[in-house]
């Protein structure tokens, strides 16, 4: 309470100094931190790290190691290497910290000057089922971002097991959704963080990803296209390549069409579909812009449209088109055709045979993972159900 004109004037003070003080808030660097196991890598990683960045100006992303994701959920798909590769590639991101605590606490947050940490609205357990981020959920410093609807590293393992091409056009097909259900599933029921559901892609999530940017007088332009299936540490290493291929790159992407892609992979390939394709791809930072559903032969017209001056490819096998003709002729003839050593010769099959050869542990993991769920919603429901009662009580 003010007594006197002195205590007035310090009042007036205080405000002024708030208002100096939240301006100064303003100008400051706003540091977000998320972190996780990041294993199979695909766009609803990348999605929470676009959200999360939306919250503060810079974010930085602790990885834990195998070790400690083996101790709390089992074994991881990627290596830890491989997935410090793979999230520094996402064009959100502005640090990566190697071998992150599982557990997220103050003293972390603190060691890395950031101002709070974002996690989706799905929860993550310790090997004893506690929530990983309860004390800086206690101390205020947590936000929560949407998690992204239709993906699941357990969706995408469940494809790779099957040999339907359902996932293709997400059309429900009654094998896959029996396998998905026992895949996903716990012994006493289903847990809506593990379950598997259906992606719809929308112009507004494809904005979102995209950079927007147009090529710039003095850019070089550079086509590579392929599948880009499952988008993992081989396609990023490759599109490094290319990006070092010249001073200015733009990097445009053309991804083929599922039902091309079957054509020349076969077997229940692409496991991602062509939606699905194009955010993973756009979310790496080293390209610029994608091309959906690009003609398979790298043709005139496709080069002449972007104007493009350099067409790179792989060391991997290049499939003749319907015809039997070599899709790249033209950008051969135009002397613009470039084949491009990454160093990693990692494909989509090879993830497939890690997943197959793992099958019962993954299998194990998701269900073990979906009993400790499924266990916090109960306690979550007797806690609320206890508190009605006690509120009716109380009103009684």
């Amino acid at each position: 309470m003010i007594k006197n004109g002195s205590h007035a004037v310090e009042e007036d003070k205080v405000d002024s100094s708030s208002l100096c003080h939240s301006q100064e808030k303003r100008k400051r660097v706003i540091r977000v931190w998320c972190d996780g196991c990041y294993d199979m890598v695909h766009y609803g990683h990348s999605n929470q790290l676009r959200q999360a960045k939306a919250m503060g100006d810079y974010l930085v992303v602790g990885v834990h190691t195998d070790e400690e994701i083996a101790k709390h959920k089992g074994p991881p798909v990627f290596t830890q290497a491989e997935r410090y590769k793979m999230i520094r590639a996402i064009k959100w991101v502005d640090e990566i910290v190697e071998g992150a605590p599982y557990v997220t606490t103050l003293e972390t947050l603190d060691k890395y000057n950031c101002d709070f940490c974002v996690h989706g609205d799905d929860i993550t357990l310790t090997v004893d089922g506690k929530d990983t981020y309860d004390e800086v959920k206690r101390m205020g410093r947590y936000r929560e971002c949407k998690r992204t609807q239709g993906v699941s590293t357990t969706d995408l393992v469940g494809r790779m097991l099957l040999l339907t091409k359902s996932h293709h056009s997400n059309v429900d097909n009654a094998s896959y959704q029996l396998h998905t259900d026992n895949f996903g599933k716990g012994p006493k029921g289903h847990s809506p963080w593990t379950g598997v559901s259906q992606f719809l892609q929308t112009s507004q999530k494809i904005i979102q990803f995209a950079s927007g940017k147009e090529p710039q007088p003095g850019d070089t332009i550079i086509y590579v296209a392929g599948a880009f299936d499952l988008f993992h540490i081989g396609h990023v290493d490759f599109l490094e390549t290319v990006h070092k291929q010249a001073e200015k790159p733009y990097v445009i992407v053309g991804l083929h069409f599922d039902q091309e892609v079957n054509r020349y992979k076969g077997k229940n390939y692409p496991i991602m579909n062509i939606h699905e394709r194009t955010l993973s791809v756009l979310a790496c930072r080293y390209v610029s812009e994608v091309v959906i559903g690009a003609p398979y032969a790298v043709g005139k017209d496709l080069l002449d449209y972007f104007k493009v001056d350099v067409v790179c490819h792989g060391k991997t096998e290049v499939f003749p088109d319907t015809d039997g003709t070599d899709p790249y002729t033209e950008p051969k003839k135009r002397g613009i055709f470039r084949i491009l050593d990454s160093g990693n010769n990692l494909s989509s099959d090879d993830i497939v045979q890690r997943i197959i050869g793992n099958r019962l542990q993954f299998e194990a993991r998701n269900q073990k993972k979906e009993a400790k769920e499924m266990a916090v919603i109960k306690a979550l429901k007797d806690k609320a159900n206890s508190l009605k009662t006690e509120t009716a009580l109380t009103n009684n």
